[in-house]
């Protein structure tokens, strides 16, 4: 798909001529899928409609929107107060340079570049960098322990590390003896605390390979195929060790280019990154989607899920925003704190004004909830109310897990679709209702399968002074929960605190309870407080749709579930295992008789 090149005043100062966006070849390929970090798959490609787009690189979509776009601003970083911006041609330069450092620092072709560290604009350039040279960019969850680091960078074959600041390095520098493809480790913020060979300070990383002729970088981006892996996405690793998710050019840009034109996505597109870039929606909606359609990625603080981000969404006024769902019940929460001490006018204003804006969201949101345009969803082996596995088919399905073919020939059948271990069912008018997760299902000792999340989420729907809740009894003669209460957080460790929220407090006054502490609540067992959880649950227990689906007993937890405290992952999702071996004694005092 060849374009015509505008003219762009300092277009020049830039190396094009080279770079067209001309067809692409795709490297020779029978089968759907590999684990070979070299091998390349056959594309899902169909003929006619989205799913028949020419393949591209994401090489070549970033050098189609620098050709279209080159002076608008494509990152903006807050420093000293003001938001700095870098436009596209500024942006493609930059990780043309870091391109040339890495392979000045001997990266070899399709080993790993790890990053490990909070969103910025570095992040982006490293990972795009990466890319550039012949590598594959792998993010390395910030929260990662030393041991967790090791086990990503040795399994990608890591020549570089690229960390955010010495408390990341520090990590590295403890396990580094263990990686044997190390070459070298870029800090892409702050000083660093000591000199020493094959560590690099962001600025002299970036100044490395100037003297790279652009040839040789030339030719290397040229050589990419659209069907071969450029970017690596490690699984949390809550059910077993972490798997090199593969992803191929092709992967990301026609996700990109499929889910923005659902969307109807301009280049007048404003996003805040904040979530872990190495979990793949923040990749494709902070970096791709913004270079697919011309659009610019704010840069929250890195305190951001702790209290910053609605100053900075206040700020910024995204045009499009993504959360997991407890970012979104974070923020519902911070609403209901503030709408509580407002006054009775402000308080029917706001009614109004959010019933305004839910009506109007729902109009925007008709037609979301099915299968994306280009693509196939089929149940397996649905049980009696049409729920049952959700597989995939089309050309967002990934290549494979890098060097694990068996649990690459689990996840994707003989016919090529994927299983994604998700739990739902399709309506007849073919809206998609995801219902929880197959591991995640509580299999009672009468072998009865309970989803959790739906008997979880109706609990907390009831009670808002409830911030987590987590169904127990696997081959258990009977259903118990977990609970937690809403509590305030230390905006600098993350942990949470004995103090109740504002709302949770105002619901205790509610209910004639005096308690404004956790420990409070469970150590006078608060009549009032209790009571209430008990008829919550009663209510939820009618709906049940047998006796072993209903819950029996719970408890209150001492503290709320966090990151810090390692019950939550990176992305706020919850981990099942950890906690259930953290309050084991708790679960099984549930059961004795």
């Amino acid at each position: 798909m060849a374009l015509k090149r505008p003219s762009l005043g300092n277009m020049s100062s830039v190396d094009l001529e080279d770079e067209e966006c001309t067809d692409v070849q795709l490297a020779l390929a029978d089968c759907l899928w590999t684990t070979a970090r070299d091998g390349a798959v056959r594309l899902r490609m169909e003929e006619t409609g989205i799913a028949a787009e020419p393949p591209i690189t994401t090489l070549q979509l970033f050098q189609r929107t620098v050709q279209l776009c080159g002076n608008k601003p494509a990152l903006a970083t807050k420093r000293g107060g003001q938001w700095e911006t870098t436009t596209y041609l500024q942006y493609y330069q930059q990780c043309r340079a870091a391109a040339k450092s890495f392979l000045l620092l001997g990266l070899e072709p399709f080993h790993g570049v790890g990053i490990l560290g909070f969103n910025s604009a570095e992040w982006f350039i490293a990972d795009i960098g990466a890319i550039m040279a012949g590598g594959l960019a792998v993010g390395i969850y910030a929260t990662s322990s030393p041991e967790a680091c090791q086990y990503v960078a040795a399994n990608c074959e890591a020549n570089v590390l690229v960390v955010e600041n010495h408390q990341q390095l520090v990590k590295i520098l403890e396990i580094e003896d263990q990686l044997p493809h190390l070459k070298a480790i870029v800090q892409y913020h702050d000083e660093l605390n000591e000199e020493r060979a094959g560590l690099y300070t962001w600025k002299d990383f970036m100044e490395l390979g100037t003297g790279v002729p652009d040839s040789k970088l030339d030719n290397i981006i040229a050589s990419r195929k659209a069907n071969q892996c450029c970017t690596l996405i490690y699984t949390s690793g809550t059910t077993g060790r972490p798997k090199g998710v593969m992803l191929s050019h092709d992967n990301i840009t026609w996700v990109t280019k499929a889910f923005g034109e659902s969307l109807n996505l301009t280049d007048n597109e404003v996003t805040v990154s904040y979530l872990p870039l190495s979990h793949v929606a923040a990749q494709i909606l902070d970096i791709w989607i913004p270079i697919c359609f011309g659009g610019t990625t704010y840069f929250a603080n890195p305190d951001a899920l702790k209290g910053t981000l609605v100053s900075t969404l206040q700020e910024v006024r995204p045009t499009t925003f993504f959360g997991v769902p407890r970012v979104w019940e974070k923020i519902q929460e911070k609403m209901k704190d503030m709408g509580s001490k407002s006054s009775f006018i402000k308080q029917k204003i706001s009614s109004w004004a959010k019933k305004i804006g839910l009506g109007a969201n729902y109009n925007r949101m008709n037609g979301c909830g099915r299968c994306l345009v280009g693509c196939m969803i089929r149940i397996h082996q649905p049980q009696e109310d049409g729920a049952g596995e959700i597989c995939y088919w089309g050309r967002h399905v990934f290549m494979g897990y890098l060097n694990m073919p068996e649990m690459t020939m689990e996840a994707l059948d003989e016919e090529g679709w994927l299983h994604s271990g998700d739990l739902g069912k399709l309506d007849q008018d073919g809206f998609l209702y995801v219902t929880g997760r197959i591991k995640e299902l509580v299999i009672t000792a009468g072998g009865e399968n309970v989803p959790p999340v739906p008997i979880e989420d109706a609990l907390k729907e009831e009670l808002p002074i409830i911030s987590n809740a987590m169904l127990v009894g696997d081959q258990r003669k009977f259903l118990s929960m977990l609970l937690t209460l809403k509590c305030t957080v230390d905006v600098d460790t993350g942990e949470p605190q004995d103090d109740l929220t504002a709302e949770a407090i105002q619901f205790c006054q509610q209910l004639g309870s005096s308690a404004t502490r956790v420990s409070e609540v469970i150590g006078t067992k608060d009549p009032a407080i209790y009571e209430v959880i008990q008829e919550a649950m009663d209510r939820v227990n009618q709906k049940a749709l047998s006796n072993a689906q209903k819950v029996q007993k719970w408890a209150i937890l001492g503290k709320d579930f966090s990151i810090a405290g390692g019950e939550l992952g990176p992305t706020l999702k919850l981990k099942r295992p950890v906690v259930l071996s953290m309050y084991e004694k708790v679960i099984d005092g549930f059961y004795v008789s």
